[in-house]
């Protein structure tokens, strides 16, 4: 199981669509997956070095020590149902995490809200034709839809966290 955590007026809030069931039984976002710390280091958005988020006892640690305390991120998922891809989930599952999501920016004001791949956003928003990147604000939060950290060039990822980071150093 992950515990997530959203910071008051936190520097970025990162949508995720669900778990995979390696990263939720590991207890740590996106562990299956690395890339999505891999792009968050190279951008500069953390400073952990690449070789402890290679390990997963100490990216753990990192996440449930530092991720929200130091950096000031936060990180939810529509559905909390683990599954091995997208299409496992059902039509509607998102709709308790939708509200619950929308609820959380209002009360917690993040500066900008990230969802990470087309679908996460499409699943919150209901919304089919949109492009990457900034979109219409939520109350007073930042709308910014990155690329899924999996296909694909990771410079094109590490750019679009790298013009988060400018944003929220102003």
């Amino acid at each position: 199981m992950i515990k997530y955590f959203v910071p008051k007026d936190a520097n970025i809030l990162f949508i995720g669509i669900n778990p995979h069931p390696g990263s939720y039984s590991k207890g740590i976002p996106f562990s299956n997956n690395k890339m999505f710390w891999y792009i968050l280091e190279k951008s500069g958005l953390i400073s952990e070095g690449i070789d402890n988020i290679k390990n997963d006892k100490k990216l753990k640690e990192i996440y449930l020590s530092k991720f929200s305390k130091f950096y000031k991120f936060g990180l939810l998922n529509i559905i909390d149902r683990p599954t091995k891809d997208t299409t496992m989930i059902k039509n509607g599952e998102e709709v308790k995490g939708v509200l619950k999501i929308r609820e959380v920016i209002k009360r917690k004001k993040p500066k900008i809200v990230c969802f990470i791949g087309k679908i996460t956003y499409s699943k919150f928003s209901g919304k089919k034709n949109f492009n990457f990147g900034f979109q219409d604000n939520l109350y007073k939060s930042k709308v910014f839809v990155a690329r899924f950290p999996i296909r694909g060039y990771a410079s094109i990822r590490i750019n679009e966290m790298k013009n988060l980071k400018k944003f929220i150093l102003g």
